[in-house]
């Protein structure tokens, strides 16, 4: 199995972050504008529409708030298995890192799944700006 880590740094305090992240409906207009278009909420999922026209049902797993993580799985598609999380920590006024944790197989997808993965977060530094330094 794969395994894929990203953080992610940016200039936004970590409970205005976290509220993007936990708003599961709103990608395309808080966390990840540009990289996804158009999210929309069905029962304990979300239909994820990417900027390349690529649709994806995500699970939601576990929203908690607590630990400011979000986990899902993406179902269907090129990939047999996928499972991820995305946590939101507070690294001072005004600067939160995100670190987000994709599982995924077959691992001959890893390249694809590392470059989708690199261009949300660029989505995320420019949604929230990227921190001083």
């Amino acid at each position: 199995m794969a395994s894929l880590r990203k953080e992610i740094r940016v200039a936004g305090p970590a409970g205005a972050v976290w509220d993007a992240v936990r708003d599961v409906g709103a990608l395309h207009e808080r966390l990840v504008p540009g990289f996804v278009v158009d999210t929309r909420l069905e029962e304990g999922s979300r239909l994820v529409t990417f900027a390349g026209g690529l649709v994806v049902r995500e699970l939601i797993v576990d929203l908690d708030e607590a630990a400011r993580r979000l986990v899902w799985a993406a179902v269907g598609g090129r990939l047999s298995h996928h499972n991820a999380s995305l946590q939101v920590f507070e690294v001072g006024p005004g600067e939160s890192r995100l670190v987000w944790v994709a599982d995924f197989l077959p691992d001959g997808l890893a390249g694809t799944v590392d470059g989708l993965m690199e261009q949300a977060a660029a989505a995320m530094r420019r949604a929230f700006g990227a921190p001083p330094g």
